[in-house]
């Protein structure tokens, strides 16, 4: 289970370039449910995902993991609590452009010393990208870096799953795809900032949050 309880957010406090993004926000997702983070542009729906990742603090609030307060952790052990139980599908991709798409994929495993090469290679095969395992990531086209990244946040078999707008460099065929990698992931939380009426009237959230702009 997810808790985020009267979050409130605030980047540059204090100064005269303060903004507040997110305040007084609360809802909770349930274990093993898929959960639709809707709001328009600049509601703070990518904002509430890395809160949620423990990327960076709330500026009050808690949000609680599965009984664990992020709030609350050191960054040494948030970084080691995101690596064995979140999945992270960025917007932005984050991907490491001097390196091969595989050695991406396979960068979260390597503290943890485990061999996920064939599982790697499974899901290069069901995304169609096989053939691009050791090109590197910079050459990548924007659909193709969305893959990777979707791979990459996949790998360790993560609990929960924060997917920012996955679908948004995707065409329909691999929409579809992705679309059935979450719906087969019944054991997973998964929570998806979204506004692709795609995905919204696919039928896959179990629940659905509209982010209201502040």
């Amino acid at each position: 289970m997810i808790e985020v309880k009267n979050i409130t957010k605030i980047f540059n406090e204090g100064t005269n370039r303060e903004v507040t993004i997110l305040k007084d926000l609360s809802f909770t997702v349930k274990e093993k449910e898929t959960f639709f983070l809707t709001g328009v542009s600049g509601s703070g729906k990518s904002t509430v995902l890395a809160l949620i990742a423990g990327l960076y603090k709330p500026t009050s609030g808690d949000i609680i993991i599965n009984g664990e307060s992020m709030t609350k952790l050191s960054l040494k052990y948030a970084s080691k609590f995101r690596r064995e139980n979140i999945g992270i599908i960025f917007q932005s991709f984050n991907l490491i452009p001097t390196l091969t798409v595989m050695d991406n994929i396979l960068l979260p495993t390597l503290p943890d010393m485990v061999d996920r090469r064939d599982r790697a290679m499974e899901m290069l095969e069901n995304l169609h990208l096989t053939h691009r395992k050791n090109t590197l990531a910079k050459f990548l086209s924007g659909g193709e870096q969305q893959r990777v990244a979707i791979i990459r946040a996949l790998i360790n078999d993560p609990d929960v799953i924060l997917a920012d707008e996955p679908t948004a460099n995707l065409d329909k065929g691999l929409s579809e795809k992705l679309l059935e990698y979450f719906s087969m992931m019944k054991d997973k939380t998964i929570i998806i900032s979204t506004h692709d009426s795609f995905l919204l009237e696919s039928g896959l959230a179990d629940s659905r949050f509209d982010l209201k702009k502040v």
